[in-house]
């Protein structure tokens, strides 16, 4: 009976990774009620899971860091034998978090020798490695990284004093006076009790550590954390710095694209990232929409790339908006390091690293906004920065678009899993199987034209769509099937 139990238990852990699936709505933090005017200062602007995927945290504008941790999971139905075998085998019920803390980041700063304005949003918040119960991580805004410690800390209180006696209300200035004189106990007193301090509930304190400025002249983009627990890099429009955790008045420049002139300027960098398991490997990407891994074995000073991954030129006449949208606004190494996942404008794009001839599959995004790029680049919203995350198995993908949807894709070989959720209670999940295009190269299958779904069956027709709202931030969790998105001020999570 028992050897049931435990296959039911392994079979249910071991769920068909090719099935689609089946998104539901957890929870949201921070909803507002119809109407509710949102504050630019409490627009989420940074999402991120801790490695363990317990704790959460999120930025905003107005240079707020908020903490969520994993709400401890309470067994209803267990006896002795149960809590064994949950010990065992975790228990599978969808991650829920609850608030933990928060805390004043970065405030707003002037800089008099430029005149220039640096505004406290929260642009990018790194994890790192836990130690003695504490959780560190970096925040940064345009110019300043900032490394933070939060713990809980136990609140103090001293009890058990010498008690009053029943009625008599002046006890305990008689026994003031009675002790600070040299006198003995009062008669009314039979003993004196010394006091007792005791600890009882612990709140999460934020101390910041330590502060990196001054080294960027731009506004940083990106920070990310060496698999080595020591070192991080940090990158604006023109450089890449190597910075150690330990110390903050010095770091190490180790890309630098700016020309001797500026008026030859081509190309900025857009975003970088750390490989998960090498330590010397690091890739960027750019405005041009390539992106190049390092090996910093190779030299100090990473002039030159040992991979450059970029689409083939596609054959026609180019438009306006041509490089606007191939430029890379996020990327993401998988949890094993081989793949890669970039989104630029249109696209989310899935590389193999060992393969530089052009990515391994490219999911369209939304396609139908094609015919509105001259109405996006006069409200701007050409040049938003979608977000994308890839699951902790590397078989599916997510990134945001406008009305505040996100897509999901599948993106294993031979998967046509699409679907399209809407960050609200009521995530009106919308999965249309498309056909999968493949055509060798170099001999891997290339999934091409994956989410190009018409504007009708999708749901999200170009003209029904509000480039307000729109949804640039979003996180996987490193285990599970669990998806956490900012949209305006609101947090929603969201598991499968």
């Amino acid at each position: 009976m028992n050897g049931d139990d435990d296959d039911e238990v392994v079979a249910a852990s071991a769920v068909d990774t090719s099935l689609p699936l089946e998104w539901r709505f957890s929870q949201v933090f921070g909803e507002r009620s119809a109407g509710e005017e949102v504050q630019e200062v409490d627009v989420i602007s940074a999402i991120e899971f801790d490695h363990s995927g317990d704790h959460l945290a999120t930025g905003d504008r107005g240079g707020r860091v908020v903490l969520f941790e994993r709400s401890p999971v309470t067994n209803s139905s267990g006896g002795d034998r149960r809590d064994v075998e949950e010990t065992d085998y975790p228990p599978l019920r969808h991650p829920e978090f609850r608030y933990k803390t928060e805390f004043q980041s970065h405030d707003p700063e002037f800089d008099y020798l430029k005149s220039l304005e640096i505004e406290e949003k929260i642009n990018k918040i790194r994890w790192c490695q836990t130690a003695n119960g504490a959780l560190f991580l970096l925040s940064t805004n345009d110019k300043t990284i900032k490394y933070w410690k939060v713990q809980d800390k136990k609140i103090k209180k001293i009890c058990q004093v010498n008690s009053d006696p029943p009625g008599n209300a002046s006890s305990s200035s008689i026994t003031t006076a009675c002790l600070g004189n040299g006198g003995g106990v009062p008669e009314a007193i039979s003993s004196l009790r010394l006091p007792v301090v005791t600890s009882h509930e612990s709140s999460p304190v934020a101390r910041c550590r330590r502060v990196y400025s001054h080294a960027h002249d731009y506004h940083i983009n990106s920070i990310s954390n060496n698999s080595d627990g020591e070192t991080f890099i940090s990158a604006d429009d023109l450089r890449i710095n190597l910075w150690n955790l330990e110390i903050s008045n010095q770091s190490f420049n180790i890309v630098d694209v700016k020309p001797e002139k500026m008026e030859d300027l081509s190309e900025v960098i857009t975003a970088a990232e750390f490989h998960p398991t090498h330590c010397n490997m690091l890739a960027y990407s750019s405005s041009k929409g390539s992106i190049r891994l390092l090996d910093l074995r190779q030299s100090a000073l990473c002039d030159s790339h040992s991979k450059l991954f970029e689409e083939p030129e596609a054959a026609g006449p180019k438009s306006f908006f041509t490089e606007i949208i191939a430029s890379v606004s996020d990327i993401k190494f998988a949890r094993e390091g081989r793949y890669l996942l970039s989104r630029d404008y249109m696209t989310l794009k899935l590389w193999d690293i060992n393969m530089d001839s052009g990515p391994v599959s490219t999911f369209q995004v939304h396609e139908y906004l094609k015919p509105k790029l001259c109405d996006l680049y006069e409200n701007d919203s050409i040049f938003d920065k979608f977000e994308c995350c890839i699951s902790g198995n590397g078989l599916r993908a997510a990134t945001g678009s406008y009305s505040n949807l996100f897509r999901v894709f599948g993106v294993s070989p031979g998967s046509t899993e699409t679907a399209t959720l809407e960050a609200t209670r009521n995530p009106m999940r919308r999965h249309v199987p498309v056909p999968s295009k493949p055509s060798r190269l170099g001999g891997i299958a290339r999934v091409v034209g994956r989410g190009t779904e018409s504007p009708a069956v999708d749901g999200s027709s170009s003209n029904a769509l509000d480039y307000k709202t729109k949804l640039l931030h979003l996180a996987w969790h490193p285990s599970e099937n669990s998806i956490a998105c900012a949209a305006g001020n609101s947090l929603y999570m969201y598991y499968a």
